[in-house]
């Protein structure tokens, strides 16, 4: 069997820096047309975006907040491309000489009904990529299931009410279905039945409680779900050991984006990608439950980039803490071999 079923973990995923012009500005080059995009302004304080297909374009959320989505905002991300996607006038996401990383996944496209679990989804999914978006409406009832497409297992899913004020509720494995983290806060892994129910998820559905970010009655949800693909992506977690040569994580390729949370203590989240600066050690880290500006060189909380996973440097607790406890999220540059046994370069 090959190591790997994706050689160019770039048709699925990709990293593009842009600037803003103010008025229509059409971003291409990230390679495929984009089912999710999450962008941040880099160079200024400014809110986190998110759109996916669907939802549909015109229609935003905001990661570091909990408020609910916004529709019929044509100003901001007007059109999804075949190689990339089209901003309007708004200065949040398209101010005039702002610099900004966007974060693109591809799913399956245009969506599908979905009646695997008790309560009917909308569904895009790539189980080659092994990540599909989900929209459902919530019925109050604890135990519904929601089909997520992926025919395999997920390891991390994230929720966000659409329809009310309720924070991004996320499941990750490594913390067991009693567990979750918001991204929109700094909080400690918390525990609570009313939020998945307490079930594990299955190759075809994932469960949830009756808590207001997952399931409250006649409210409409979106949740963004990760199966590992080896090669591709990898979701886990680490122990710091408060080092600056810190803690290595192997994931099996060269990561290009890395996403970290403290579980054991309040935190920021930290985003690494390869882009920002594009060199070893990748310290221009964002964090995804604040508007702040992207982190300055030489910041606390590092990481390098490697061929075969990374490598936590700095003693900041954000993400190496001694005997501190993380989840993380990444996803590849290259696999560290591919599909004809050719291993990959370190950067």
């Amino acid at each position: 069997m090959a190591y790997t079923t994706i050689d160019n973990p770039g048709i699925y995923f990709n990293t593009k820096l842009y600037t803003g012009n103010g008025g229509t500005n059409a971003i291409t080059g990230v390679g495929f047309q984009p089912d999710w995009v999450w962008l941040k302004r880099r160079d200024s304080s400014a809110a986190h975006y998110v759109w996916d297909v669907v939802r549909g374009a015109a229609t935003q959320l905001y990661p570091a907040s909990a408020s609910s989505e916004d529709a019929g905002q044509t100003n901001g991300l007007s059109a999804f491309g075949s190689d990339g996607f089209t901003l309007g006038s708004d200065a949040g996401p398209n101010a005039n000489s702002g610099t900004y990383a966007s974060w693109n996944w591809k799913a399956g496209g245009s969506a599908s009904s979905n009646s695997d679990g008790s309560i009917t989804s909308s569904v895009s999914a790539s189980t080659t990529a092994g990540f599909s978006i989900v929209s459902f409406t919530g019925n109050g009832s604890a135990g519904a299931t929601i089909g997520h497409g992926l025919g395999a297992v997920p390891q991390v899913y994230i929720l966000k009410n659409r329809s009310s004020s309720a924070g991004w509720t996320s499941y990750f494995e490594p913390l067991g279905n009693t567990k979750f983290l918001q991204l929109d806060t700094t909080g400690a892994a918390g525990t609570a039945t009313e939020a998945f129910n307490n079930t594990s998820p299955t190759s075809s559905v994932f469960s949830i409680g009756t808590d207001t970010s997952t399931n409250n009655n006649t409210d409409n949800f979106i949740a963004y779900c990760f199966a590992e693909k080896k090669g591709y992506s990898k979701f886990g977690s680490y122990t710091g050991n408060g080092n600056a040569d810190g803690t290595f994580v192997y994931t099996g390729f060269a990561p290009t984006w890395v996403m970290v949370k403290r579980t054991n203590g309040t935190q920021d989240w930290n985003i690494f990608d390869a882009k920002r600066p594009g060199y070893n050690p990748a310290d221009r880290k964002i964090e995804p439950n604040t508007s702040d500006t992207e982190s300055g060189a030489g910041n606390s909380n590092q990481v390098d980039l490697l061929s075969n996973g990374f490598k936590r440097k700095g003693t900041g607790t954000g993400s190496n803490g001694s005997g501190d406890t993380y989840i993380y999220m990444a996803f590849a540059e290259s696999p560290f071999v591919n599909s004809n046994g050719v291993p990959t370069n370190a950067r």
